[in-house]
């Protein structure tokens, strides 16, 4: 199915201070694709003790125009608008952007009950857009543009299941003129922490054959696309960690990760890496969907 050129944004309350904004005007600028705000109001405001309906829609209203005008003030001619919606924030934002270039959240969460939906919502999102096969950028609080030369960095595993993911981060990298960096941790099964002589012998075996593998696959990516530089790293140790922090030493612009839709239970859909970077990466973290 062909993907619509435009991006979307979910915008709350801190939209001045979650930095998704920002990114997604960055990327509409380097796209050159236009721009879509999105303001959800939560069905559940409107049923909590104290809260007037129609105090959350004019607050929402203001908020959208405050978008707007902030929209409308950015350079570019790109069709730039901010629109309000209501129901479940995830599942409408993921809605709204099903079948478009991709949806861009802050890592706050979108609603304006925070007490809600802090440290939920963008999670709900990733894995309701990994249903509709929806790329999410997730930006951390206070994210603004820079200078910053650092790689666009795509966690790989040693499955074939890839490629949607190095072929996002090479475009990324591609449109800033950044290098893409293959990074791949890996550590031996509990199973061999009794012997140390024989943890020795397979560490070193599974080390060469992940470096062996990183190289190929770098190898095969750069004849692919041989304008962006495609470097590759091995790390040994807890996946989640090694790739955080193996991001966040380069400066990362950008980190790359894959979401795999096995299934419709929300407690098994997104992997541990995924998780734990959605919660941790000190960058703007891209995840993938990947069909499997």
């Amino acid at each position: 199915m062909p993907v619509k050129p435009v991006i979307y944004v979910g915008v709350d309350g801190s939209w001045r201070d979650t930095g998704a904004l920002e990114w997604a005007l960055q990327e509409s600028l380097l796209l050159q694709e236009p721009l879509q705000a999105v303001h959800v109001i939560d069905e559940r405001l409107r049923h909590v003790p104290g809260w007037e309906a129609d105090a959350v829609d004019d607050a929402s209203m203001q908020l959208v125009g405050e978008v707007q005008t902030y929209l409308d003030d950015r350079r570019g001619r790109l069709d730039r608008e901010a629109d309000l919606m209501v129901g479940p924030p995830a599942r409408t934002l993921v809605e709204a952007a099903a079948g478009s270039r991709m949806l861009v959240v802050g890592r706050r969460g979108l609603g304006t009950f925070k007490r809600l939906l802090i440290g939920s919502t963008s999670e709900a999102v990733v894995t309701h857009a990994a249903h509709l096969m929806v790329p999410v950028v997730i930006v951390p609080e206070h994210w603004k543009p820079t200078d910053g030369a650092g790689p666009v960095v795509v966690a790989v595993d040693d499955t074939d299941d890839n490629t949607a993911v190095i072929e996002f981060a090479i475009a990324a990298a591609a449109e800033r003129k950044l290098p893409v960096r293959l990074l791949h941790v890996w550590d031996l099964p509990a199973v061999y922490s009794w012997d140390a002589m024989n943890t020795a012998g397979v560490g070193a075996e599974w080390a060469e054959n992940a470096q062996r593998h990183l190289e190929n696959l770098a190898a095969e990516w750069q004849n692919k696309y041989q304008e962006t530089p495609i470097q590759f790293e091995v790390r040994r140790g807890h996946a989640v960690d090694g790739v955080v922090t193996g991001a966040e030493e380069i400066d990362a612009q950008l980190l790359v990760v894959g979401s795999r839709n096995r299934t419709r239970l929300m407690s098994v859909l997104l992997g541990s890496v995924t998780r734990g970077a959605l919660h941790h990466a000190t960058c703007p973290l891209a995840v993938v969907p990947v069909q499997v």
